[in-house]
């Protein structure tokens, strides 16, 4: 009766000790894997801070350069066109240059907009693509449009500066690489949803190749990605390239 007791204490101190060590060991795994949980997300969390920020530089550089041209190559030349009008003026040119000034004047306050420090960390996506709009168009870069469809929704004001981001720097390229003539955009918004379409009619590329090398178009999607949406590009060679954006609020 003893030795039985005395087995049934063995086995049931056995039986303590295993649960003991498999809850040691599943609370040692759970501990890891919460620690490596936590980790990435602190990760991520510095990822998108710093994505952010970069977008925040990048708009705030291509703001700049875009001011220094528009300076330069548009209100400059007009101020220079007084200038030389004034200078051989007469009473039928004084109507010539008074235009002339209110054209210079207009394009300031264009610039103003842009130079303002709530369009460049507050980016409202709607009125920022309506600038860039405009100015192609004022400028003659390309004949550019914008449609708006869907009732608009507010988003992640973050979240706005990567997209915007994101539609500059196709834009860009567009302009400096396209050899298009149009570039056609389009905001829908949805219940829980935004598409953006921007489309150009140029040289376009093939896919294919440029996948191997394209780490632009791997830094969009990456970007995309982070703020809960998806990039994806369409282009054929002559067929003009299509950059399309859906977010998901």
């Amino acid at each position: 009766m003893e030795q039985q007791e005395g087995r049934i204490l063995i086995v049931t101190t056995i039986v303590i000790v295993v649960i003991i060590v498999f809850l040691v060991i599943l609370f040692t795994v759970f501990q890891r894997r919460k620690n490596k949980l936590l980790f990435e997300r602190a990760e991520n969390k510095k990822r998108y801070e710093r994505e952010i920020a970069e977008a925040q530089i990048e708009i705030r550089e291509e703001t700049l350069r875009n001011i220094s041209w528009e300076l330069h190559d548009n209100i400059g030349q007009l101020l220079t066109l007084a200038k030389i009008q004034l200078q051989h003026s007469s009473s039928e040119s004084i109507g010539e240059i008074s235009e002339i000034i209110a054209k210079s004047l207009t394009e300031v306050r264009a610039l103003s907009k842009v130079i303002n420090p709530d369009f460049i960390n507050n980016v409202k996506l709607k009125e920022a693509l309506k600038l860039e709009i405009e100015r192609f168009n004022r400028l003659n870069y390309i004949d550019a449009s914008l449609v708006v469809t869907g009732e608009e929704q507010e988003i992640n004001q973050k979240h706005g500066i990567v997209i915007f981001r994101i539609l500059q720097e196709f834009f860009s390229n567009t302009i400096k690489h396209s050899k298009g003539s149009k570039l056609m955009v389009s905001l829908n918004y949805a219940e829980d949803s935004i598409q953006i379409e921007a489309k150009d009619d140029g040289v376009g590329f093939e896919m294919d190749r440029v996948r191997l090398k394209g780490i632009g178009l791997q830094n969009i999607k990456a970007r995309a990605k982070l703020i809960n949406a998806e990039a994806k590009f369409i282009s054929e060679p002559q067929k003009g390239t299509s950059l399309i954006i859906n977010y998901y609020i």
